[in-house]
């Protein structure tokens, strides 16, 4: 570990992850980023060492992201990690089926699947461990309860879930402390209200992944433009801002991998929504827009 950077929050302020983990509320989806070798490769080390220069404490990869190629960038564009950095990976998918992935977390398989992403992030703990899809064929309580074993190893830190409903994350709560639930919300995907409400009474982390990948959706709407241009914003940042002024334990993860995007969406951060603004804006809603997977 390297000494820890002075990093500004803006006006988001931090959240405590696990009551541990204390980031700047605009994190980092590294998904998107290249792992080819190459150009783009390099291109991808250098977002993801700028978006640390620029105040992201909170990086979020999967195996699922090249199947452990998202991981080894991040390690070599970041290891040994500033003390400050919190990166949190996911397992539960693995290589098979009839679409080339398949749940798998069955408690022997998600202990392999842990030790090998500690290997590829050349770490010895992740500080946040999540569960990327919870699996049909398997007990809730043995999946959660076989990271909760890893966690008392002191293999994780905390464990989160993705993709949960508001019952499936009760129903983990009985069996490990969850400190972070990864789902798919924004201001025109409104599903999964519920579970952030849910995580809002227990000081859970909510995530919402595909923050801005509405944005597109923006121009249809009169009182998105109105607030945009109150703000002199761009679509992506008021998306973030809406997420940022929703709840405090929203902690939107927009990935790109162009330093350009970058420091916009950071840059939202600072954008303080008015009550006036906001009731606008609460009148957006739109169809589900579930394409991809997190």
């Amino acid at each position: 570990m390297t000494s820890s950077t002075s990093n500004t929050p803006g006006a988001a302020g931090t959240f405590s992850v696990g009551g541990e983990y204390r980031v700047n509320r605009i994190g980092f989806g590294a998904m998107r980023l290249p792992t080819e070798p190459g150009p783009e490769r390099k291109a991808a080390v250098a977002v993801a060492r700028r978006a640390v220069e620029l105040g992201v404490t909170l990086i979020d990869t999967a195996h699922l992201y090249g199947w452990g190629a998202n991981e080894e960038l991040l390690a070599e564009a970041l290891h040994p990690y500033p003390d400050d950095l919190l990166i949190t990976t996911k397992v539960g998918v693995v290589r098979g089926g009839p679409e080339g992935w398949a749940y798998d977390a069955r408690p022997e398989s998600l202990r392999e699947q842990v030790e090998e992403g500690l290997r590829r992030l050349r770490t010895e703990r992740v500080g946040l461990l999540q569960l990327h899809r919870l699996d049909p064929k398997v007990p809730v309580a043995e999946q959660v309860g076989a990271l909760h074993d890893l966690r008392r190893e002191g293999k994780i830190g905390h464990i989160g879930l993705s993709e949960v409903t508001a019952a499936e994350l009760a129903e983990a709560r009985q069996a490990a402390v969850i400190a972070s639930v990864q789902n798919r919300y924004n201001l025109f995907d409104r599903e999964h209200e519920p579970v952030l409400e849910a995580c809002e009474a227990a000081g859970i982390a909510f995530l919402p992944w595909r923050p801005v990948a509405a944005a597109a959706e923006t121009g249809r709407s009169a009182e998105f433009a109105a607030v945009a241009a109150e703000l002199g914003a761009t679509g992506p940042q008021v998306l973030l801002a809406w997420l940022l002024a929703r709840s405090p334990v929203v902690l939107p993860i927009p990935g790109t991998a162009s330093l350009a995007h970058l420091e916009e969406n950071l840059a939202a951060a600072d954008l303080r929504l008015t009550d006036a603004q906001r009731r606008l804006l609460d009148r957006v809603t739109g169809p589900d827009r579930g394409a991809g997977r997190p």
